[in-house]
C-alpha cells in the first residue's frame, strides 16, 4: 500500500519536510516511489505537484492526516471530485 507522508529533511530546530508517495512498510527517511511537494512549517511554504498527487489518489494511495490538511487547504480534494 502506498501512503503519501512528509519525509523531515533540514537541520537541526529547523525542519523543513518534503511530501512523498512512499510503502507503508518503509521508514520515515526510507526511499521514496516520488517527490510529489514540499513543506515548510516556518515560513508556512507549500508546493504541491498536484497532477501526481492526484495520480497517486487515483491509484489508492492514502494520505497520513497532516498532508490531508495541507492538500485540502491548497484545493488538491475539489480537484479530485472535478476529475471523477
Amino acid at each position: 500500500m502506498v501512503k503519501l507522508r512528509l519525509k523531515r529533511c533540514g537541520r537541526k530546530q529547523r525542519a523543513v519536510y518534503r511530501i512523498v508517495a512512499i510503502d507503508v512498510r518503509s521508514r520515515r527517511e526510507g526511499r521514496d516511489l516520488r517527490k510529489v511537494g514540499f513543506y515548510d512549517p516556518i515560513k508556512n511554504q507549500t508546493y504541491l505537484n498536484v497532477p501526481a498527487i492526484l495520480y497517486f489518489l487515483e491509484k489508492g494511495a492514502q494520505p497520513t492526516g497532516t498532508v490531508h490538511d495541507i492538500s485540502t487547504r491548497a484545493g488538491v480534494f475539489t480537484e479530485l471530485h472535478l476529475n471523477q
